[in-house]
């Protein structure tokens, strides 16, 4: 297996893995993450989850630089860009904050982008195998 293809899949793990931890998170009902362990938790999955989203359409694009048909595949690469772009976005917002909420965290996790590119991901994972 290609290395770019090794590195989407460790995105992938991640991702998934930031996204199940923001689900318990979010089931604790806290009003902040301030002087929690979890909340100290929460920050490493929120700079975990944005370091996979930066650059990901691009080692994506790599990782199915060798498969066809060409066309879908660099349009399913626009779309990764554009669902990981918007999904950092949020992403970053949340981290910006002084305090996080449980009730963020769900709404973060809610959001369309951030399970729009896992799902988009689930997808080339099982294109690419």
């Amino acid at each position: 297996m290609s290395d770019a293809k090794n590195e989407v899949k460790q995105r992938i793990d991640s991702i998934e893995s930031s996204y199940e931890f923001f689900l318990a998170y979010a089931a604790q009902g806290r009003t902040t993450d301030e002087g929690a362990k979890s909340g100290a938790e929460l920050r490493e999955f929120l700079t975990k989850l944005e370091d996979s989203l930066e650059g990901l359409a691009d080692t994506v694009a790599e990782a199915v630089s060798d498969q066809e048909p060409r066309d879908s595949w660099d349009e399913m690469t626009a779309v990764v860009r554009r669902d990981a772009a918007a999904a950092l976005s949020a992403v970053q917002l949340v981290a910006a904050r002084s305090g996080i909420s449980s009730q963020l965290i769900d709404n973060l996790n809610a959001n369309m982008h951030l399970r729009a590119v896992l799902t988009d991901l689930f997808l080339v994972d099982d294109l690419v195998g």
